[in-house]
């Protein structure tokens, strides 16, 4: 038995726990399938999985270029609590459960191919590092509340086959409006606040300017591009930063906060504000490799899906990283950024302030990368359907979510609840929860009332479907159908020069976002 535990967590930890491996072998069977070439299989394999890379990398680069700023803002703030991180509580956990870890989410990725095989439900889940974060929180949840390790990994590898494949669909109509294809889908653990923020944007937007519709003035034309606009802006949010925890807690502290990865910190004042400005600049190059490695994948695994479509999964739709629809509304992203930060900053005041006190609530300290990642795309979503207002207002509906529900997911991790760190995205906060509750039924009990709220969203989700996705719902259709914009003649020239729509209809992607083939016929 030795032997099947090691294979099974060599295929969990070193395969599909890497999306880039998983994206590669998804790639190479799609075009193996379409008969193409040994080389343009290899080619397409290795591009795509060098897509992944990029959009990793990028991912690094932002946590570096954020991490400086978090301590600034914890610091100026004087707020002290949990701080939500997947890598940091997965990491922990694994130590005690990781085998049960690994066939729970082999399990989960079989279930979640049959389910896709054989229901309306036709989306294969390829973020290898969220199916292992949500493996690890189902078995954490289970395990603490005592069930028997037999239930661990059957109804855990269950209700993750149920997740990969419904959240994608219960988010579809929305993504479509993003991306304006049904080729992609979106498979990241946030999706309760991208539903939230489209939903929000429906409310709210229906006479606000996208977020890519900037009239600017001929001398701020160069804000037009995003990588510039994005580095600017954080430049500005950090100097900003930067002058108050240096005024509040002193020079010698403050320069500090430059001297992880065994840097010496600040020299002075100068090199201090200096460090400030690079740490922005460093953050735009990020984004501009994330947007970079995005295209990449798309260009091949689309294509690619062709193949699986009609071998394995007829009419199959890849569900990838929440920063595939990046490009789609670049400035969104940092909007979405900004205003999910600001609602896990009020949220934070509203835990300290009244349920922490009332309710014994832990204090979620707003961490940057969560709010960069589930506040960019949910920027993205809200932007789609409610213009610069949608954007504002849903990502910071997403905020309020993943500073809330990591609070409640941990009163269900029992010891796990004192590491100062918990799962970040909205979807494990809202899943774990009730799952975590349903679980402390007994061994029996809790086995049934689990697998029934498995079957609820699993038969919510084909409802869903085959009643709002299958018949072309598009939430956004209140602005296709308001009436034109009255602009005056040169602003109306300057805007189609830009390729701004001349309406306040669908949302078109900006000049450079991807665009996915059609999608694939069953």
């Amino acid at each position: 038995m030795d032997w099947l535990v090691s294979t099974a967590e060599f295929l969990v930890n070193e395969i599909l726990s890497q999306p880039a491996y998983l994206i590669g072998l998804i790639t190479a069977a799609g075009l193996i399938a379409l008969k193409k070439p040994a080389g343009q299989v290899v080619g397409g394999a290795i591009k795509a999985t060098l897509g992944f890379l990029l959009i990793g990398a990028g991912a690094t680069l932002v946590v570096g270029a954020l991490a400086p700023l978090g301590e600034m803002i914890q610091g100026a703030t004087g707020a002290h609590g949990v701080i939500p991180t997947n890598e940091a509580i997965v990491g922990i956990a694994q130590e005690q459960y990781g085998a049960r870890v690994a066939w729970l989410m082999i399990l989960g990725f079989a279930v979640s191919l049959l389910l896709a095989r054989f229901t309306p439900l036709r989306y294969v889940f390829l973020t290898g590092h969220h199916m292992l974060f949500m493996a690890t929180l189902l078995t954490m949840v289970l395990a603490i509340a005592g069930q028997a390790s037999w239930a661990v990994v059957l109804v855990g590898g269950v209700l993750l086959g149920i997740l990969l494949v419904a959240m994608p669909a219960f988010a579809h109509p929305w993504t479509k409006r993003v991306t304006g294809s049904d080729s992609v889908a979106i498979g990241h653990f946030g999706t309760a606040g991208y539903i939230a923020a489209g939903a929000t944007g429906q409310l709210v937007g229906r006479r606000s300017r996208s977020t890519e519709e900037m009239n600017l003035p001929e001398g701020l034309r160069f804000l037009r591009d995003s990588m510039v606009a994005t580095a600017l802006s954080m430049v500005l949010i950090y100097l900003v930063m930067a002058l108050i925890f240096l005024g509040k807690v002193g020079k010698e502290a403050a320069f500090k906060a430059f001297g992880d990865h065994g840097a010496a910190g600040a020299s002075g004042v100068g090199d201090y504000v200096m460090q400030s400005v690079m740490q922005g600049l460093q953050f735009g190059i990020a984004v501009a490799v994330i947007l970079f490695g995005v295209r990449t994948i798309l260009g091949e695994l689309v294509p690619a899906f062709q193949g699986i479509a009609r071998k394995l999964v007829p009419g199959a739709v890849p569900s990838l990283d929440a920063p595939i629809v990046f490009p789609y509304a670049q400035n969104a992203v940092l909007v979405g950024f900004i205003s999910s930060f600001t609602g896990g900053l009020v949220s934070l005041g509203l835990l300290a302030w009244i349920f922490h006190p009332a309710f014994g609530l832990a204090l979620v300290l707003p961490g940057l990368v969560p709010h960069f990642f589930t506040g960019g795309a949910a920027g993205v979503y809200g932007n789609a359907t409610g213009g610069r207002r949608g954007a504002a207002l849903g990502a910071f509906v997403n905020g309020v979510l993943i500073t809330f529900l990591p609070a409640l997911l941990l009163k269900v991790l029992g010891a796990f609840g004192e590491e100062n760190t918990t799962f970040g995205d909205a979807d494990f906060g809202w899943f774990g929860t009730l799952i975590g509750y349903a679980a402390k039924a007994g061994e029996t009990g809790g086995v049934v009332l689990m697998l029934l709220i498995g079957a609820a969203v699993l038969l919510g989700a084909v409802i869903f479907q085959k009643r709002v996705v299958d018949t072309g719902w598009d939430p956004g259709a209140h602005r296709d159908a308001l009436p034109p914009r009255r602009e005056a003649p040169a602003l109306a020239i300057a805007s189609a020069a830009a390729g701004a729509p001349a309406a306040y209809g669908r949302i078109t992607p900006p000049r450079g976002a991807p665009k996915p083939p059609p999608p694939p016929q069953a």
